[in-house]
């Protein structure tokens, strides 16, 4: 009975960061309408500029998210200015194979520098103890930074003029455009926030597990089933819907072993599409 609600409590600190991940594929998405497949390479660079300010700069990892997420705002600018703007408004198929192709370079020079071997941020907390079972300390801190990330996110879009521009292009770019948005610079900020977000929560799975440039693959994959529990472009259901995931994920751990995890997963992904194609936290918002 502990070991369940000991993986319970550790698979919902874990859900807050998947959480985290997933509102960066939801923001791009349900502003600009682009499946962004660059998605797990902005998390695996999350990783790797953590790995950098700790290992090599001797930063506090925390401290570290600043640049982290301002870096990643830059990125993700420039991304969209040379990949995405050309194909807004174009077929699916452009914008998924213009995000493919630069998810390859960025895997490519990645692997390049870093080649696939694990890398590892050398950095623990006291945790809280618990009937023999210890949630480290690490695991605590990234969750509620990665709640307190999404909060910051809403405030933006819901309390600044650049935040409700973007929710206004996402609304009707039409209307936006017509009441004097400019649409093109909105649509930038929401490309380079969705990919901040993504860095961020790259950098805070760092403090927690092992990594290579690979392993932003498998998150990105846990993004897009969290964004289905969420809804397609809803953030605060993505956060949701991360916390349900590690709750499943927390739930079955006890009982089955590792490998079954992503069947499970992904079964739920296509139930929840079959049954609930809004999303779990949209149903009734759409007809």
């Amino acid at each position: 009975m502990y070991d369940l609600v000991a993986s319970l409590a550790s698979g919902v600190l874990v859900g807050a960061i998947y959480g985290l991940a997933a509102i960066g594929l939801s923001l791009i998405f349900g502003v600009m309408k682009v499946i962004n497949l660059t998605h797990g390479a902005m998390i695996a660079l999350g990783m790797f500029a953590l790995y950098f300010f700790v290992s090599v700069l001797g930063f506090n990892p925390y401290v570290s998210l600043l640049p982290i997420v301002a870096g990643g705002f830059v990125v993700g600018v420039m991304v969209y200015w040379i990949a995405v703007n050309r194909v807004i408004g174009s077929s699916d198929l452009m914008s998924l194979l213009a995000t493919f192709a630069m998810n390859m370079i960025i895997i490519g020079v990645g692997t390049a520098l870093w080649t696939t071997s694990p890398y590892n941020v050398d950095f623990s907390l006291p945790g809280i103890s618990w009937h023999g079972y210890t949630i480290p300390g690490t695991q605590i801190v990234a969750a509620a930074l990665a709640i307190v990330i999404a909060g910051l996110l809403y405030v933006f879009l819901y309390h600044t003029r650049t935040g409700k521009a973007v929710r206004a292009v996402a609304s009707n770019r039409q209307a936006a455009e017509l009441m004097g948005i400019p649409t093109r610079r909105i649509l930038a900020i929401a490309f380079g926030l969705g990919i901040a977000v993504a860095g961020a929560a790259g950098a805070l799975i760092a403090t927690l597990f092992p990594f290579t440039i690979l392993s932003g693959g498998s998150y990105e994959l846990k993004s897009f089933v969290v964004t289905v529990l969420g809804g397609l472009g809803n953030p605060a259901g993505a956060l949701a819907g991360g916390i349900l995931l590690g709750l499943i994920e927390g739930g079955v751990a006890p009982f089955v072993d590792v490998s079954w995890t992503p069947v499970i997963e992904f079964s739920l992904f296509v139930l929840i599409l079959i049954a609930f194609p809004a999303g779990l936290f949209r149903i009734g918002k759409n007809h």
